[in-house]
């Protein structure tokens, strides 16, 4: 991969720029959640015991309004690292809006006896925080756990006294991040898609890149890394300025 700080034109740049500002806003109710789930956690330590549900309970008023504030954000919460809690193997407290704008909780069910949901620790929402200690766009993917729609998770690994103890997390219906970003790229002069980190289409306005579809070839994570434009072999990536999502376009 070839990189040139002077390769990207100006809408491209701008592209970028504004998918990187629409989510933004849903990492920043990432980041709340991960701050007030560091603090409580914390908190819960100093006591001299271990977290259970009852105290993850603490979460919910800012949940609920980041909820109510967020028009992009339909799902938030924190997912546990599985023994974290005393009382339960695994657990997400999670909340998310329904059709009417009601606030209702997730109650999954994670007994590995009867739900095939109940190892969510692979899944790349789980997998790519904890192993890169980084933010994640995961998807989009048909989300049986919570809501059955098409969906992004976007995600950051939470830390206490340097131990990974799970995610904090928002989710995105794919129809309301494609209303924001298809009018962008489909105003660039070519075919444009977006991909996360993997490689996985996260929206498109290229026929040849349908969204959740793979673009295999280039090193995505390697172009996240690097935070400048490339080029792989006829394409120009351009990372999201700081967003893991990378603009891929025809050259």
């Amino acid at each position: 991969m070839s990189t040139s700080p002077g390769l990207v034109a100006a809408p491209e740049a701008e592209v970028a720029a504004r998918v990187r500002s629409a989510l933004e806003t849903v990492f920043g109710a990432v980041a709340e959640t991960r701050a007030d789930t560091t603090a409580l956690l914390t908190r819960v330590a100093a006591r001299g015991r271990r977290p259970a549900t009852a105290d993850l309970a603490g979460l919910r008023p800012g949940l609920h309004t980041r909820l109510a504030r967020q028009d992009l954000v339909s799902g938030v919460g924190f997912v546990a690292a599985p023994g974290l809690l005393s009382d339960v193997p695994a657990w997400l407290e999670w909340w998310q809006s329904g059709g009417d704008g009601e606030v209702r909780p997730l109650l999954p069910d994670l007994d590995p006896e009867h739900s095939a949901y109940s190892d969510y620790t692979h899944w790349d929402w789980f997998a790519l925080p904890r192993d890169t200690g980084r933010r994640a766009v995961a998807g989009p993917y048909v989300d049986y756990l919570c809501s059955d729609e098409y969906s992004l998770t976007l995600s950051a690994p939470v830390h206490v006294e340097g131990r990974f103890t799970g995610v904090a997390a928002a989710d995105v219906y794919l129809r309301h991040f494609e209303a924001v970003v298809l009018p962008l790229l489909r105003a660039l002069p070519g075919a444009a898609h977006l991909v996360n980190a993997r490689g996985r289409v996260a929206a498109s306005a290229d026929p040849g890149h349908l969204a959740g579809s793979l673009t295999k070839g280039p090193d995505f994570a390697a172009a996240l890394e690097q935070g400048r434009p490339g080029t792989w072999r006829g394409l120009r990536l351009i990372p999201c300025d700081g967003v893991p999502l990378v603009l891929v376009l025809d050259r």
